[in-house]
């Protein structure tokens, strides 16, 4: 991520946490003449102590020197939470990941991973890297989702297929909170690799296709491991309830492993059954 791309993104999520506080929620009058919604600039400089023209320069992403200590009383008032502060001190302080990645390393999955992705059988399961492409997946997954193996490898991306494919965009009941899953997950590796500029051109390229997606990343949250209730209302099997839980991978190639857990009490393993032995007998 180039210097000025880095600074801009921390201004923009500055702004956006600010305008998403309101002040009855840290103790401050609501008081009048408020012509956009949120804090204002020298209400948060004076619940994190800082000066209002020190402030002003860092959500207007000026390179200026700033501190941990610094840092914390400013995510404290905007009441961040500890994948946000993570994203933050990464923008702020150039923390995350500054070695050269312009030579992209294979990225392999394990025997071992692997054979959980072929065990959990009726648990439709995704392996992505920390670009959210789609490196592995289990027949569930092809089931409920759609068969990866007959999409591009260069189109293989998470993000993309969410806003792209038909497919995903009717799977979800609600479409919206289910991207905005899956940008929060995306915007953890936005700020941790920021010496990437792959990120910066592919957020470009999604602007550019999808009209919504500026929207939806402008209010996303930062996430590494959401844990959620997602209903789907697929083509064939009807309703389907799953619990989304999002692992990361120990090891080099910065793997997670989205796990769809079929609710307790609800037919959707039965109906999950039936769709991938009604496929496989086609």
């Amino acid at each position: 991520m180039k210097q000025v791309t880095r600074l801009q993104e921390m201004s923009e999520f500055l702004k956006m946490k600010r305008a998403k506080i309101h002040p009855q929620m840290v103790g401050l009058p609501t008081g009048t003449r408020r012509r956009t919604p949120g804090l204002r600039r020298e209400e948060v400089a004076q619940l994190a102590g800082v000066s209002i023209t020190w402030y002003t320069w860092l959500e207007q992403g000026r390179d200026i020197k700033v501190s941990a200590s610094v840092l914390d009383s400013v995510a404290k008032a905007l009441q961040l939470n500890t994948d946000e502060r993570k994203y933050l001190y990464a923008l702020a302080m150039e923390e995350g990941i500054n070695t050269d990645l312009t030579i992209e390393k294979e990225t392999i999955v394990s025997p071992s991973l692997k054979k959980i992705l072929h065990e959990l059988t009726y648990c439709p399961t995704i392996i992505t890297d920390r670009k959210c492409f789609i490196v592995g997946w289990n027949q569930a997954a092809a089931n409920v989702f759609l068969d990866f193996e007959q999409v591009e490898e260069e189109q293989r991306n998470l993000i993309y297929l969410v806003f792209a494919r038909k497919e995903l965009r009717s799977l979800a009941v609600n479409w919206e909170h289910f991207v905005r899953g899956f940008l929060a997950i995306f915007r953890t590796y936005y700020g941790q690799y920021v010496g990437d500029s792959w990120y910066s051109s592919f957020i470009e390229k999604m602007e550019n296709e999808f009209q919504e997606f500026e929207n939806f990343w402008n209010k996303s949250e930062v996430d590494s491991a959401p844990e959620v209730l997602i209903e789907f209302r697929h083509a064939k099997a009807g309703k389907m309830l799953f619990n989304l839980t999002s692992l990361q991978v120990q090891g080099n190639n910065d793997l997670r492993c989205s796990v769809y857990t079929p609710v307790d009490d609800t037919n959707t393993e039965k109906k999950l059954k039936r769709l991938m032995e009604n496929n496989k007998a086609k």
